[in-house]
């Protein structure tokens, strides 16, 4: 925008100079003209008294002398009376020319080597016409004419930058308010939520940094608001969990009730974290820094020993690999542990019982894949289980399962895919990325694409 209206003032300027400037240099030329001329017949009048009077060469050439330049002015006298012709000076118009002007009786201008000459007809006692020649060079016919060319494409050329400079100006009063609700969308759409733009600049501009403020607050507010809605929520569970724990204290000993305690201790602190995230509006799977996070094959054998006794119970068969050396991934390990319980979760929910399952752990330069695969009907619409909060509601299932494990991968720059996989069923592959940045929106899944491709080679 800022070089547009440069580029149009440039134009609009040039074309104003050129319309003054143009017409101006050819009339202070034609008035250069004119008063070169207007000298001539000065000295061309200063002659004319003593034509009238005399004739008399020596006198003649004293009255020239006086008026003019001898190399200027010459005076053609006709022969009369059997008198020859007299002429003084140094003749530069044609015989001819100065014929037509004693016959026409009026003055008249002619071209000749070097410049011009003005003939004016003077009437003599005797009757005759003579005429008088001025010699007119054209360096004084364009006296004055160049320096004050050079004035006016100064002028010119200073109107120009002026403008330029005038429309930069205004280009910058107009561009930075607009770069600066860029920059502040940007922020926002970031997570930046303390992002504001000052309310300044043209009144349009000035009008969408109000309304994005606006809605910047709304944000907050609406973001405030889900938050206390999800802490509430998550305290109303509190009193059923506390029953379901009096519950299990009182089954006494052995491997189920062990398990139905932890599960419920479990239950206990996956609810505390959810309030106390929540109150202080922290992500869950915010990135860590370098050298911080988890070990992802002490936690994915963890949750396996949790899960493998609900597997033999169901007489399912599975498999564990890639955990045997420690791999570190760039994510709290409570976010990881619940991301794998959402996917373990899926697989006996949405399975039959006796469906066999693996869980693979790849550890590359770049990123930690864990892969979870099952030998179940698979997932007809794989779009559409990745959709956010997209729970059709039956099996008590609330579509947020898989939205909690992609938002774990996108929080490190990774993301989450749906196929088929080996066993038959489905596999969900999880790429977290091992720097823990989080690229442009809608850039990461590209590098994720171009990086696996690069792992397959």
């Amino acid at each position: 925008m800022r070089w547009a209206l440069v580029k149009v003032c440039l134009a609009v300027t040039t074309m104003v100079v050129v319309a003054f400037a143009v017409p101006l240099g050819l009339v202070v030329k034609e008035m250069a003209r004119d008063r070169a001329f207007s000298n001539a017949e000065r000295q061309a009048a200063a002659v004319a008294p003593a034509l009238s009077i005399t004739t008399e060469r020596d006198q003649l050439e004293r009255v020239v002398a006086s008026a003019g330049s001898d190399a200027q002015m010459a005076v053609h006298i006709p022969g009369a009376d059997g008198r020859p012709a007299v002429d003084i000076g140094r003749r530069r118009a044609a015989e001819a020319d100065i014929a037509a002007v004693r016959r026409m009786g009026r003055a008249s201008t002619t071209e000749v080597s070097g410049g011009s000459t003005l003939l004016q007809p003077v009437a003599l006692s005797s009757g005759a016409i003579a005429v008088v020649e001025v010699y007119v060079p054209e360096a004084e016919v364009s006296n004055g004419v160049g320096t004050a060319w050079a004035v006016l494409a100064g002028v010119g050329a200073a109107l120009v930058v002026g403008s330029v400079a005038v429309a930069d100006r205004l280009g910058v009063r107009m561009v930075q308010p607009a770069q600066r609700l860029a920059e502040g969308a940007h922020e926002l759409g970031e997570g930046k939520l303390g992002a504001r733009v000052p309310e300044e600049g043209p009144t349009e501009l000035r009008l969408a940094a109000v309304a994005f403020n606006s809605m910047a607050d709304q944000v907050v507010g609406l973001l405030a608001n889900e938050r206390e809605l999800a802490a509430d929520l998550s305290h109303r569970l509190r009193t059923p969990l506390t029953v379901l724990r009096l519950n299990a204290a009182s089954l006494g000993d052995g491997p189920a009730a062990d398990q139905t305690r932890a599960a419920v201790a479990q239950l206990e602190r996956e609810v505390d974290t959810i309030i106390r995230t929540a109150r202080e509006a922290k992500p869950q799977t915010a990135a860590v820094g370098p050298g911080a996070g988890c070990d992802a094959a002490e936690v994915v054998r963890e949750r396996m020993a949790f899960w493998s006794a609900l597997a033999e119970d169901e007489g399912r068969k599975w498999r564990l690999a890639g955990v045997e050396r420690p791999v570190r991934a760039p994510v709290a390990r409570a976010d990881l542990a619940a991301a794998l319980d959402a996917l373990l979760g899926n697989v006996f929910r949405h399975t039959p019982e006796g469906t066999a399952f693996a869980v693979d752990v790849h550890n590359g330069e770049d990123a930690v894949i864990v892969l979870v695969s099952d030998a179940g009907p698979g997932i007809p619409d794989p779009d559409a289980a990745m959709l956010r909060g997209s729970g059709s509601g039956h099996d008590g299932s609330t579509g947020l399962g898989l939205d909690i494990v992609r938002r774990l991968a996108e929080a490190t720059g990774g993301d989450v895919r749906i196929g088929s996989s080996v066993l038959g069923g489905t596999e969900v592959r999880v790429w977290i990325q091992l720097d823990g940045r989080r690229p442009a929106v809608g850039g990461h899944r590209g590098n994720v694409r171009r990086r696996r491709r690069q792992a397959a080679r």
